[in-house]
């Protein structure tokens, strides 16, 4: 996920770490101008997850392809760029910036603010969503994945319009927007107000939604990259199962630096105990002995 682990040297400082345990490494969102961030506190612990309000704090996408780039070892993983803007024109500006560099795709934050609308994020909306995706598949011939955002009505709607625009894959989901609040002095605890909240406590909500955008993007041949409290192999798994071709580790990564070589083992020995010989043959393999139906009560 992106950010975890900064620009991608972050935790190559933590013994034992390697980007080779992982298939790529989705980098820090980034802009066309460099962002101070939001105030603190950005970053809150709550129980079975974590709230941040970084605020894209970034260094600009000039200094990103200039200087972090060339100190990284594209030989170890793939890496793959974060776009953000506020603006259709700010991503067009990242993604062209993107083009003309060695990263291996695009992931575009559609869960930016719209300035121009108010406020209302991109990803909210599938019409929107789907203009910064045409916008950012002209701007270049990079992998463009969309990001999608699980603060809407219509997580399938708008990935199927995300697909009709341009994108090669999904990542599902970004945080659910949240807050906390701290009683004694009965102030918002993050700078901010709000914040993204991920880890273990939105787990079951982003399973959910892979199964919703699987149902368009699996018979289209999408990949999804499914994400949101992924701490063990078993919820990698999980993942897979309702149709995720990779998945996406973040919030464990900072209580466990190392959790990524136990989730590759663990589900290779799921493999071996259940007889499969690669892990696409679990992909959207989520057996429904009743008809998909709404829940209630």
């Amino acid at each position: 996920m992106s950010g975890c682990v900064g620009f991608g040297e972050e935790y190559t400082r933590v013994a034992g770490f390697s980007n080779r345990d992982a298939g790529a490494v989705i980098l820090k969102g980034t802009t066309r101008e460099p962002r101070l961030g939001n105030p603190p506190h950005r970053v809150f612990e709550t129980p079975m997850g974590m709230l941040n309000a970084i605020g894209l704090q970034n260094p600009g996408v000039d200094a990103v392809v200039d200087e972090i780039l060339p100190e990284l070892d594209f030989s170890e993983t793939r890496f793959i760029a974060n776009a953000c803007g506020s603006t259709i024109e700010e991503y067009v500006a990242v993604c062209e910036r993107f083009d003309d560099s060695p990263i291996d795709a695009i992931e575009i934050n559609i869960s930016c603010p719209n300035i121009k609308a108010g406020g209302a994020s991109f990803g909210n909306y599938p019409e929107a969503s789907a203009e910064v995706v045409a916008a950012c598949r002209a701007a270049t011939s990079k992998p463009l994945i969309a990001k999608l955002s699980p603060n809407q009505t219509d997580i399938a709607e708008n990935a199927r319009r995300c697909i009709e625009a341009g994108a090669d894959a999904l990542a599902v989901i970004n945080t659910i927007t949240g807050m906390a609040i701290d009683a004694e002095t009965r102030r918002p605890i993050i700078g901010n107000v709000q914040g993204g909240l991920s880890g273990p406590a939105i787990k079951p909500i982003a399973l959910l939604k892979v199964k919703q955008v699987y149902a368009v993007a699996g018979p289209l041949g999408i990949p999804i990259i499914g994400q949101g409290g992924i701490c063990n192999a078993t919820d990698a798994l999980e993942f897979i199962i309702a149709g995720a071709t990779a998945v996406g580790v973040g919030t464990a990564l900072f209580y466990e630096p190392l959790v990524l070589k136990e989730i590759n083992n663990g589900i290779r020995d799921y493999l071996a105990r259940h007889g499969f010989e690669r892990v696409t043959e679990l992909v959207g393999s989520l057996e429904l002995d009743i008809e998909d139906s709404a829940a209630c009560g």
